[in-house]
């Protein structure tokens, strides 16, 4: 549901870089409204004011650790945070019948699958990148995988900063099961994400996966379809984080007035 003051937004891991810019981007978003924000017990940013901890001056919202305080049915709670911490949000959330944006990403299959059933009994949206760029991407990805014979071998390349966590990426991994969803074939059976030493000839029905980590990059993405004697490149380049916010406060506006039910980019952009 949504107030008649718009869209009520509650971001969690305020004071990092994807909380920052969705804090400044929401507030000045029409139809948002930051109502809430929070960061885990004992961090140094609670208790200051969540707009100028953003860099967009006071807008009169403190900086919270309970996450059972600031939430209600008419917030969205967003969630760019750690494995750990997505769960437990998630479930407050859901208990207080808050919606959800969750682009956390690497979790394990189990925790993914606690993720989607706590959040089915609310209503959310779950993506591994929230930019429209590669939500089309994935799209254009699936198509190519199906109109191209097996003779084309998929292989996927990401580059992440030195920062990133988990690898590899979220996204590198979604586009890996479109690929596969496309072909028919088991992503978990077919994905190779590290080779080395004598590996023997590649398998026809790889689809391989390389993380690159270094510098400040944002996040590029690119899959290769390699054929005899040509291949074909799709290649997504974030230049900023902020088309990941874009995107995700898209989805909170969208997901504010949706059914109990767990949803995705393709469902908030109508793909």
């Amino acid at each position: 549901m949504a107030s008649s003051d718009g869209v009520l937004l509650v971001v969690c891991g305020a004071a990092g870089r994807m909380g920052r810019r969705l804090i400044a981007l929401g507030s000045a978003t029409p139809g948002l409204r930051v109502t809430g924000a929070m960061e885990s017990p004992g961090h140094p940013a609670v208790g200051s004011d969540a707009g100028e901890l953003a860099g967009i001056g006071r807008i009169g919202v403190t900086v919270g650790d309970d996450l059972a305080a600031l939430c209600a049915p008419e917030q969205i709670v967003i969630d760019f945070t750690v494995p750990s911490a997505t769960l437990a949000h998630a479930r407050l959330a859901a208990e207080r019948g808050a919606g959800l944006v969750i682009g956390t990403t690497g979790l394990s299959a189990d925790e993914t699958r606690t993720l989607r059933e706590t959040a089915a009994r609310t209503r959310a949206v779950i993506a591994a990148n929230f930019s429209v760029g590669v939500t089309v991407l994935t799209e254009l990805v699936a198509a190519a995988a199906r109109l191209l014979d097996p003779s084309f071998e998929p292989e996927i390349v990401e580059l992440h900063h030195h920062d990133k966590r988990d690898a590899p990426s979220g996204t590198a991994l979604a586009l890996g099961r479109a690929i596969a969803a496309a072909r028919g074939s088991d992503f978990a059976a077919t994905a190779v994400t590290a080779r080395s030493g004598e590996v023997g000839p590649r398998r026809a029905n790889e689809i391989g996966i390389v993380a690159l980590r270094g510098g400040d990059v944002v996040g590029d993405h690119t899959v290769v379809l390699a054929g005899l004697g040509e291949r074909l490149e799709l290649t997504h380049r974030a230049q900023s984080r902020d088309s990941l916010v874009r995107g995700a406060l898209r989805a909170a506006a969208w997901v504010a007035t949706r059914p109990a039910g767990v949803y995705g980019m393709r469902d908030v952009l109508g793909l």
